[in-house]
């Protein structure tokens, strides 16, 4: 084989390595994204959650619907209601009829389903200690005669999505370092090669930060490149979801997905530079015998 053609073929395996570096990089940073936009869009989830768990206000049995709609005047002006709804007692009826069967009007000569309103509350008082004061606030109408608020969902719900934040928090630490460790095995894999190179530049008086310098450019532009491709791979994923699961948009939203994708460039880049910047380091100290090993 001439020496041209061995440089050929060192130069295809050079781009083989790092074209197979930055895709391995892009996967990882790919998941990082995912669970950043989830943890990210943590508390949206859980505004969501809370703005649709309505609060039900059961009027007296006589109440009619003039006397309902007046209370809705009242309660609307409040700080912490969001929306209300008037759940008219024909309304009533007809879901009950679907729970429970057409037939349980017959032992009533009059339907025994009040009137009632649904009230959406703001997310930001739906805690425990809101509750039981805003159920205070609602009851205080001689027309009501039960107020719920589900109290014990409420409390259920807010465990969960710290639970669920958490896990999420946990496994991007998780990828984190996975990524780490691959990125610095395929840098080190990368460099070997070039540490005789290193050695040469090291004996003729050149600095840490002079031998460093190149690599950690390229570092970079690794990182961004790498993160560059699962940006786009996230942003398609958000399309098709957006196309599929329009109902999820109203909790992950743009502004989100653009604070996540400047995540995944800053941890593409980061992570890149520190392991280069490692294991560069760590070949500028090896001695003239440890090259051979």
């Amino acid at each position: 084989m001439s020496a041209k053609d061995n440089k050929k073929q060192i130069r295809k395996r050079m781009i083989n390595a790092y074209l197979s570096s930055v895709i391995s990089i892009s996967l990882l940073l790919l998941l990082v994204g995912l669970a950043s936009l989830v943890v990210i869009n943590a508390r949206n989830v859980s505004s969501y959650f809370k703005e649709n768990m309505k609060v039900s206000v059961m009027m007296g049995r006589l109440v009619e619907e003039p006397e309902a709609e007046e209370y809705i005047k009242q309660v609307s002006r409040l700080q912490y209601v969001k929306d209300t709804k008037l759940i008219t007692r024909e309304q009533g009826t007809k879901e009950m009829a679907e729970i429970l069967g057409e037939d349980f009007l017959s032992a009533f000569d009059t339907s025994p389903v009040p009137v009632s309103v649904e009230v959406g509350l703001k997310a930001e008082y739906v805690v425990a200690d809101s509750l039981d004061f805003i159920v205070k606030a609602l009851s205080d109408y001689e027309i009501v005669e039960e107020v719920d608020a589900r109290q014990g969902l409420v409390e259920m719900l807010n465990a969960n999505i710290a639970k669920i934040s958490l896990v999420f928090a946990v496994f991007i630490a998780l990828l984190l370092f996975i990524s780490f460790v691959l990125i610095n095995n395929m840098v080190r894999l990368s460099f070997f090669s070039k540490r005789f190179t290193i050695h040469t530049m090291k004996l003729v008086g050149a600095t840490k930060s002079f031998i460093r310098a190149p690599f950690v450019r390229s570092a970079v532009v690794q990182g961004l490149v790498s993160a560059a491709i699962s940006s786009l791979a996230l942003a398609a994923l958000y399309y098709v979801a957006q196309k599929e699961f329009p109902q999820l948009f109203n909790i992950f939203t743009a502004n989100t997905l653009l604070i996540t994708i400047g995540v995944m460039f800053a941890c593409g880049v980061l992570i890149c530079v520190i392991s280069t910047f490692l294991v560069v380091g760590k070949m500028i100290r090896m001695s003239k015998d440890d090259l051979y090993y």
